[in-house]
């Protein structure tokens, strides 16, 4: 999957979840003033990414850092990374 079908993914799979507009899914929108997500859809924005793309983020330092679209993109890429690392 090239990172351009992550965002893609990312972005359709967010959009159909919190019932946002597809037109608003820019990697500069913030999760809370922007796209109007709360606390407890974050919950639900995890459990939603890890299904989507077969990662555990649940206890990640990382995820706490997250303010906009671009930085789910960025943390995606990164766990994607490390399971490409990690032997079979």
């Amino acid at each position: 999957m090239t990172k351009q079908e992550i965002i893609e993914r990312i972005d359709r799979t967010i959009a159909e979840e919190f019932e946002i507009d597809p037109e608003e899914m820019k990697p500069e929108k913030t999760l809370f003033q922007d796209l109007g997500l709360d606390s407890l859809d974050i919950v639900d924005l995890v459990i939603v990414l890890e299904t989507a793309f077969g990662i555990k983020i649940r206890e990640e330092e990382g995820i706490r850092k997250i303010r906009t679209l671009g930085d789910i993109h960025s943390f995606v890429f990164q766990k994607k990374d490390e399971l490409a690392r990690i032997p079979r």
